[in-house]
């Protein structure tokens, strides 16, 4: 095995009177001038920023709040114990404001405080580099890694929040008076975009050895250039903002729609695309959709543009598989986001003549048994052999689930189970641990970006050729036209609606859809009433009669949750920041 750059916690903090509390520990004794006169714990300094980079994928996100779960709790795609104290709980059922959007919830895995603290540290870390105890092409190559690091963490509060402060490089000490206001969302994208670039330039050429892979890398800074694009053509920010405030329009997005920021996007993935660096990760040989469920089990693989490398683990086992199997099974997958998988031979199963309600598993997307435990699948039990998973009700039925898998009113399953990014070898009581990264950005985005992007500067047939791709590594038919189920002289518009459901199935549970539904405005559609389920009854040998029902958690958005409420506690703090809308 490779011995690679694994993301890990690193014990390092710098003690000064003179600094903010989230770079001080008391106990470690390390000062500034100790740290970056030192060439090993300056490198370490950096590599704890890499640390929190996979802060918003993790399934332990929300875990000191009571329980467990992360932003996909907050979407259609799954359900939580509807512990209120869970932030994505919170968030759907419409109670999130300024005052508990970065307390409570998430402690300080929240969406503001972790990323200023990390743009903190890397604007402290270039301010020390040029004295820092390295060759200059090192110097070089550490700045283009925080700057993007930089980025990526200013992604994620754009995204959240709109426009936010940017303090450029900036180090402020504990006795700082700050009050600053919010940049716009344009000088926002702009500012990202300038930095992406120059971070792609200067890391061009260079090549990582085995112990430095899975760090930032030319191709992760033009594809998460890519990212911030086609966020900002999207009809959230791109001419979309949902106030009539004067001081407001600019903070939140474009004040105006512009038809060429599409164009900006497609041109930024293709950039990607054609690195020729990425390929999806392919085997259709050894099982339909085999590589799609393989990639996520490698850390070293061409589909992962910027990845967590994470020690040998079997996180998810513990978290997603069903009590059978020792997990804890949080964020169980809802009935709507089964339904979204087309069938094998990529028709919706609405359009199918095939698709049938009670025996709904049949000929499916091979993605479907690739990302989801459903009832009467084969699964490895704690034993080391396969057994069936059973999820029918107990309640008025002559035939009893004997496990504990199955719905009944005090255990309000959703008849499925996340496998998504799981080993199929493995459960939480079995020994053994497996490879992982977490896919913080990989190939399959950005063919999907493209795609977007492109159908909305009206190319659908240049879009339709990189969907046939992502189709064809899933394992779907190709059929006698060679589209994978897609219909002849689609338009824009049908198109449209089938790229948001491609990105739905190949990209669940890997943290985009909580982002995707807000800035595509689909929110207030998909966030009404409750998530579907399904309820099981089991009447004969493999007979079952499926019932879709209503999770237990009532969902309530309001226009205002498209973006997030600044935390209180800042606003306070920083009186020119102004709150976005309707908080």
């Amino acid at each position: 095995m490779k011995k690679i750059f694994t993301i890990i916690t690193l014990a390092l903090a710098i003690v000064s009177c003179q600094k903010s509390d989230f770079l001080d520990d008391k106990t470690n004794g390390l000062t500034e001038d100790m740290v970056f006169s030192d060439s090993i714990l300056t490198t370490n300094f950096l590599n704890d920023i890499y640390q929190d980079a996979g802060y918003t994928f993790g399934p332990s996100r929300f875990s000191s709040a009571g329980g467990s779960g992360n932003a996909e709790l907050a979407t259609d795609n799954a359900e939580g114990n509807n512990n209120l104290s869970v932030w994505g709980n919170a968030y759907v059922q419409g109670v999130i404001s300024p005052s508990n959007v970065s307390t409570g919830f998430a402690a300080d895995k929240d969406f503001w405080n972790a990323p200023y603290k990390n743009i903190r540290k890397i604007n402290l870390l270039l301010s020390k580099l040029p004295d820092a105890p390295f060759a200059e092409v090192t110097k070089k190559r550490m700045q283009a890694e925080a700057r993007f690091l930089r980025a990526f963490y200013y992604q994620h509060l754009l995204i959240a929040f709109g426009g936010i402060p940017l303090v450029g490089d900036q180090v402020f000490g504990i006795n700082d008076i700050i009050n600053l206001p919010r940049s716009s969302f344009e000088e926002c994208v702009n500012y990202l975009v300038s930095e992406l670039d120059a971070t792609a330039a200067d890391l061009a050429n260079v090549v990582y050895t085995d112990v430095d892979y899975g760090r930032v890398t030319r191709g992760a800074c033009l594809a998460l250039k890519a990212r911030v694009l086609l966020y900002a053509a999207s009809p959230l920010f791109n001419g979309g903002a949902l106030t009539t405030k004067p001081e407001l329009i600019p903070l939140v997005g474009y004040p105006s729609f512009d038809k060429n920021r599409w164009k900006l996007a497609a041109e930024a993935a293709e950039v990607v695309i054609n690195l020729g660096t990425y390929s999806l990760h392919q085997d259709n040989a050894t099982r339909p959709g085999y590589g799609f469920y393989e990639v996520f089990t490698k850390r070293v693989n061409n589909e992962y543009i910027f990845a967590y490398n994470r020690p040998a683990q079997k996180e998810f086992e513990a978290y997603y598989l069903p009590p059978t199997r020792s997990g804890a099974s949080i964020m169980k997958p809802t009935q709507s986001l089964v339904e979204s998988f087309p069938m094998q031979d990529g028709t919706p199963i609405s359009e199918s003549d095939e698709y049938d309600p009670n025996d709904p598993y049949i000929n499916r997307d091979p993605r479907l048994s690739n990302s989801i435990i459903y009832n009467g699948m084969s699964y490895i039990n704690n034993t080391g052999v396969k057994s069936t998973v059973l999820t029918y009700t107990t309640e008025g039925s002559s035939i009893p689930n004997t496990t504990s898998d199955g719905y009944n009113s005090s255990n309000k399953f959703t008849g499925y189970f996340s496998r998504k990014m799981l080993d199929e070898n493995l459960t939480n009581a079995l020994p053994g641990n497996t490879e992982r990264a977490w896919p913080l950005i990989r190939y399959a985005e950005i063919l999907l970006s493209y795609a977007e992007a492109i159908n909305e500067m009206e190319d659908p047939e240049a879009a339709v050729d990189k969907l046939k791709i992502i189709r064809e590594r899933a394992g779907i038919s190709a059929g006698s036209d060679s589209r994978y189920g897609i219909k002849a002289n689609i338009n824009t518009e049908e198109l449209r609606n089938l790229i948001q459901n491609e990105r739905r199935i190949e990209l669940a549970f890997e943290d985009h859809r909580f982002n995707d539904i807000r800035r595509w405005k689909i929110a207030a559609d998909v966030l009404q009433d409750f998530n579907s389920i399904d309820i099981i009854t089991r009447t004969g040998t493999n007979s079952y009669v499926h019932t879709i029902g209503k999770a237990s958690r009532p969902l309530h958005f309001r226009d205002a949750m498209y973006l997030l409420p600044i935390p209180l506690s800042e606003i306070q703090k920083m009186p020119l920041m102004l709150q976005n809308p309707d908080y």
